[in-house]
C-alpha cells in the first residue's frame, strides 16, 4: 500500500486520543445500548475523533448553509483517485456509479434489479448479520455457503450453493463480503477470479460489499472485485464509512462493471436523491484528503491486533483466534471454554463486556464472539481481563 506512514511519523494514532470519560459522552448506539459499567466492544463504531479534513469539510458546509440536496460527481471522483493510489486500480469509471444512502440499502436496491422475490442470494457464513435481515426484508431467500476451516471461501461449497440457488433456472445473486466480516479475511486475486469464473458458469450475479476495503493490515493487498477477470457484470458497494468512522454521516457508492451499466440505470433515481448531502461531503473529504489520518489508524490497528493476540495467549489460551488481515473486528472461537452457543451472553453477564453474539452470523457462528478492536489499547486490555475473570 503506497504512502503508508512509518511508526512515529505523521498523524497521531487516532485510537489513543480519547479517554473513557470522553467516549461515554457519545450518544450513538455503541455507548448508549448498555449501562456505564459495561465496556462496549461490539457494534462497528470506532473510538476515534473525526479526521480533521472530514470535520473541516462538514463544519465549512454548515457555516455556509450548504445543507440542501446533493449533486455532482466529487464523491466518485475522490473514490476513483483513492482506488488508483491505494489499490492500483484505475477501472473505477465515474459514469458507472450511483449514490446510495448506505451500503446495505444499496445491496437491497441491486437485489431488486438482478433478482425477483423468492429468488436465492448466496452468502459465505459466518457473515455480517444484516446480510440475513436485509435479504429477507427484500423478499429473497438465503442459501448458505459456509467458509472452510481456514475461514476462506471454499470454492466447492460455493459451487454447490450456486447450483442450489439456480435450481429451476431462477435468477440468483451472490452477496460477497470483501474483506470478510467477521473473520477479517482479505480475498486474493486468484480466489476472486475463481469466484468470477464460477459465477459466470452458473449464471449467478455477484454483488460485492466492499465497505471495509480501506481498513487493511500492513503488508496485505486489497483486490477490488471489479478488477478481476470475469467480473464485468458484477456490482460493488463502497463507502468511507468504516475507514473513517462515518456511520452517522450516511453515503455510499454503487459501482457497476462495464457489462452491468444497464442494471445501474434501473436503480430508481429516488435512491440517489435520498442520500445525505452532508454525508457525501464527509465521504468525499475522507477519500480525497483523509489518507494521512487513515495511515495512522492502520498502524494503530496493527498494534491492537498484536496486543489482542498476546493478551488472549496469556489470559485465555483456550480461545482460538486468527488475527484478521482487514477490518477492525476480531473473530474469536470460544468453544473450548464450554460457554454454549452464545459466549457473548456470558461475557456480558459475568464480565460486563459487550461483544457481538456469534449465532447471529449464521452457520458456523455458534460458540464464537466478535470483538471490536477499534478502540484504545487500555480498553482492549481491560476487556480481556474481564473476559478471563468471567470464566475463571
Amino acid at each position: 500500500m503506497s504512502g503508508v506512514l512509518s511508526r512515529g511519523q505523521g498523524a497521531m494514532n487516532p485510537l489513543r486520543q480519547l479517554s473513557l470519560d470522553q467516549l461515554r459522552q457519545r450518544t450513538s448506539i455503541k455507548w448508549r445500548a448498555y449501562p456505564d459499567d459495561v465496556l462496549p466492544l461490539w457494534v462497528a463504531e470506532m473510538d476515534v475523533p473525526l479526521a480533521e479534513p472530514v470535520a473541516r469539510a462538514i463544519t465549512d458546509a454548515v457555516a455556509r448553509g450548504d445543507t440542501g440536496y446533493t449533486a455532482g460527481t466529487a464523491y466518485p471522483q475522490a473514490l476513483a483517485e483513492f482506488a488508483r493510489r491505494r489499490w492500483g486500480w484505475d477501472g473505477l469509471a465515474v459514469e458507472r456509479t450511483a449514490l446510495v444512502p448506505d451500503v446495505m440499502q444499496g445491496v437491497v436496491e441491486v437485489l431488486r434489479v438482478v433478482t425477483e422475490p423468492g429468488d436465492a442470494v448466496v452468502v459465505n457464513c459466518p457473515v455480517y448479520p444484516p446480510f440475513y435481515n436485509f435479504v429477507a426484508h427484500a423478499g429473497r431467500r438465503i442459501v448458505e455457503a459456509p467458509l472452510g476451516e481456514d475461514l476462506r471461501i471454499d470454492l466447492g461449497t460455493l459451487e454447490d450453493a450456486f447450483r442450489e440457488a439456480r435450481a429451476g433456472g431462477r435468477p440468483a445473486a451472490y452477496l460477497l463480503c470483501s474483506p470478510h466480516n467477521p473473520t477479517g479475511v482479505v480475498h486474493t486475486a486468484d480466489e476472486l477470479a475463481a469466484v468470477a469464473g464460477l459465477a459466470e458458469r452458473h449464471g449467478v450475479r455477484v454483488v460485492a460489499d466492499e465497505i471495509h476495503a480501506p481498513v487493511v493490515a500492513g503488508g496485505t493487498r486489497f483486490v477490488p472485485y471489479l478488477s478481476v477477470p470475469g467480473a464485468e457484470n458484477a456490482l460493488s458497494l463502497m463507502s468511507a464509512s468504516k475507514g473513517w468512522n462515518l456511520a452517522g454521516l450516511r453515503g455510499a457508492l454503487l459501482v457497476a462493471g462495464p457489462a452491468a451499466a444497464g442494471d445501474l440505470a434501473r436503480v430508481p433515481v429516488e435512491v440517489s436523491a435520498s442520500t445525505s448531502h452532508l454525508g457525501v461531503i464527509a465521504h468525499t473529504a475522507a477519500f480525497r484528503d483523509g489518507g494521512e489520518w487513515l495511515d495512522a489508524l492502520l498502524i494503530g490497528l496493527d498494534d491492537n491486533r498484536r496486543l489482542l493476540a498476546a493478551l488472549l495467549a496469556e489470559h485465555l489460551p483456550e480461545i482460538r483466534h486468527h488475527p484478521g488481515q482487514a477490518t477492525y473486528l476480531a473473530w474469536l472461537d470460544c468453544r473450548a471454554l464450554g460457554l454454549g452457543d452464545d459466549p457473548a451472553a456470558v461475557f456480558l453477564d459475568r464480565g460486563r463486556v459487550a461483544l457481538n453474539s456469534g449465532p447471529a452470523f449464521g452457520t458456523g457462528g455458534a460458540g464464537h464472539v466478535r470483538l471490536n478492536l477499534g478502540t484504545g489499547p487500555e480498553l482492549i486490555t481491560e476487556a480481556v481481563r474481564r473476559m478471563a475473570t468471567a470464566v475463571a
